[in-house]
């Protein structure tokens, strides 16, 4: 298990979607309804419904908007949405996976192809950067729960593949197949985490510098602005120095 943290990247990453709230609420209500519409409406029987519940509750989604979003899923007008990757690359070279819930693919490529060609990116074909990233369970908790070593021999008992931890709080990776396990087993241990979600980890990551990133995070934001456009994963890394830069603009 690895000890280095990309923390502070991820977090200015979700930082950032955080100040669309309301956006980020219809984006958590999407995937309750196709995650309730997929199996059983009970976040109990049904463990995507249970992460996609757990997550709505992180973000301080109203109990109400939640309950709304699962019986959508079993009224006869709750509308069927296409689950879509898309892949490409963006300023520098960076590798990006975009993960998108529509009701019209057309619209949504369309969409997803202009943003990409207006931000420097180029949206290519699907596996075209795929292969660079690898499909994994990620969970996070807050520094306050521990130190180091306490989540790293929770982890290992709950049976996770990797930890990273710093100042600002812990990742957990886990096999993407293993993560209703693994999560359900560390909040025994560790209590309820921040977040838990399946991702596309990047196997390597490339380098950008603040001129280059100002660009990217342009292209991140305006797909993360698109209703259709779930999650956006980049394999980009920027110095503590370009990221305090753009952090000031």
């Amino acid at each position: 298990m690895a000890g280095h943290s990309k923390f502070k990247n991820i977090m200015h990453r979700k930082g950032r979607q955080d100040k669309a709230r309301s956006k980020q609420f219809s984006k958590l209500s999407k995937e309750i309804t196709v995650a309730a519409k997929s199996g059983m409406p009970d976040p109990d029987m049904n463990p995507r419904l249970r992460l996609a519940v757990n997550n709505a509750k992180s973000q301080s989604m109203p109990k109400d908007n939640i309950e709304r979003a699962i019986k959508k899923a079993t009224g006869g007008d709750a509308e069927t949405y296409d689950e879509i990757r898309y892949e490409g690359y963006g300023p520098g070279g960076v590798a990006i996976i975009v993960e998108a819930l529509t009701d019209n693919r057309n619209r949504s490529a369309a969409n997803v192809r202009a943003i990409f060609s207006k931000n420097g990116g180029a949206l290519g074909e699907t596996g075209s950067v795929g292969f660079m990233f690898d499909r994994m369970g990620e969970i996070t908790y807050d520094a306050e729960i521990g130190d180091a070593d306490k989540v790293m021999e929770a982890a290992i008992e709950a049976g996770a593949d990797d930890v990273e931890s710093s100042e600002d709080g812990h990742i957990i990776y886990c096999v993407f197949e293993d993560l209703n396990d693994v999560s359900t087993a560390l909040e025994a241990s560790l209590g309820e985490p921040k977040s838990v979600n399946p991702i596309w980890k990047p196997q390597n990551l490339t380098p950008v510098d603040a001129e280059k990133g100002a660009t990217l995070f342009k292209l991140m934001d305006a797909l993360e602005d698109d209703d259709d456009v779930q999650n956006v994963y980049v394999n980009y890394d920027m110095s503590d120095e370009d990221m305090a830069k753009l952090s000031e603009e």
